[in-house]
């Protein structure tokens, strides 16, 4: 085995864990490309991103190009003469010029089983979805949207009560744990082209998304609450005012329901029932504008006039 010279691109805390594997290797990463600083927090402060946070407690160069299309950035990348470029939620598109600089190119730590769940957001659209399983794709990149050649896949069980933060925090363990023990020959590793028709797209989060629809069926309401923690949060109105829902379980119709969709059933100790297009959502974890998200238990005990008894 012949150390590489490697190249890491990658932004969020999903990237860390690769990251990590890398240079926990023997291989070499001889530079690190992560996003601009970004104003966050109340202050609006400059924040650096994790990835960077990495770098820095590491003492590896940090480039934070804006974009990589300039051949100024291009020159600069090529002059570090990399052997491999792993990529990990980056969030900048790599023109073929990049692609094409290091000796065997850019490989992509997916969190998907590709095709399916092609884009930005394959973690909460995969729960959105309603899937089974999901897993990491080690993909040979090229100039479309996650469309390069497959070089490993690792299945991951979805479990029931996942949420967007947890299944994130398992592929991101998975994704290092893939790289680990590849990147000795991940030259080597068989190239498998995708089925375009078997494609899915995971388009990105958007905070419209986040209100809950009592037209849908409980079952759909659950997974959106799953998949939006902890981003953007599903919510809806409740005793007059907006209400983020961290957590909630779909149950089935009590029969004799006459109650108009939208409506609250029950108001108890263990939850709040909202009547939906098919079942019930029992609401669990709540959080007020301004406040701190809390069972609806604790609430009632702050709260008892808001108790309904089925």
């Amino acid at each position: 085995m012949i150390p590489k010279r490697i190249i890491f691109a990658g932004t969020p805390q999903f990237a860390v864990p690769s990251l990590l594997a890398l240079l926990h290797s023997q291989h070499q990463v001889s530079a690190i490309y992560t996003q601009p600083d970004r104003k966050a927090g109340r202050g609006l402060q400059l924040q650096a991103s994790p990835v960077k946070l990495i770098a820095l407690e590491h003492n590896i160069p940090v480039y934070q190009p804006t974009t990589l299309k300039s051949a100024e950035t291009q020159a600069q990348l090529q002059a570090l003469q990399p052997d491999l470029m792993i990529v990990a939620a980056y969030g900048l598109l790599l023109p073929q010029i990049v692609l094409k600089t290091p000796r065997w190119g850019c490989i992509n730590v997916h969190a998907s089983l590709l095709p399916r769940w092609r884009g930005a957001a394959p973690i909460q659209r995969a729960l959105l979805a309603g899937d089974k399983v999901t897993g990491i794709t080690l993909m040979q990149m090229d100039v479309g949207l996650d469309t390069g050649a497959m070089r490993l896949q690792r299945l991951c069980e979805i479990q029931p009560n996942e949420t967007g933060q947890t299944l994130h925090d398992r592929l991101a363990h998975l994704g290092a744990q893939l790289l680990a023990e590849t990147l000795d020959e991940i030259e080597n590793l068989p190239v498998t082209p995708q089925d375009n028709d078997q494609a899915t797209y995971a388009k990105k989060l958007e905070k419209a998304e986040a209100p809950l629809d009592w037209q849908k069926p409980a079952v759909l309401l659950e997974r959106q609450v799953r998949a939006f923690n902890p981003w953007p949060v599903a919510q809806t109105q409740l005793f007059n005012q907006t209400w983020r829902i961290w957590q909630a379980q779909a149950l089935p119709s009590p029969p004799m329901t006459t109650l108009p969709i939208g409506s609250i059933l029950a108001c108890q100790r263990n939850g709040i029932d909202i009547v939906t297009a098919a079942g019930i959502l029992r609401l669990l974890t709540i959080q007020k504008a301004g406040g701190k998200p809390i069972s609806v238990n604790d609430f009632l005990n702050g709260h008892p006039e808001y108790i309904i008894d089925k």
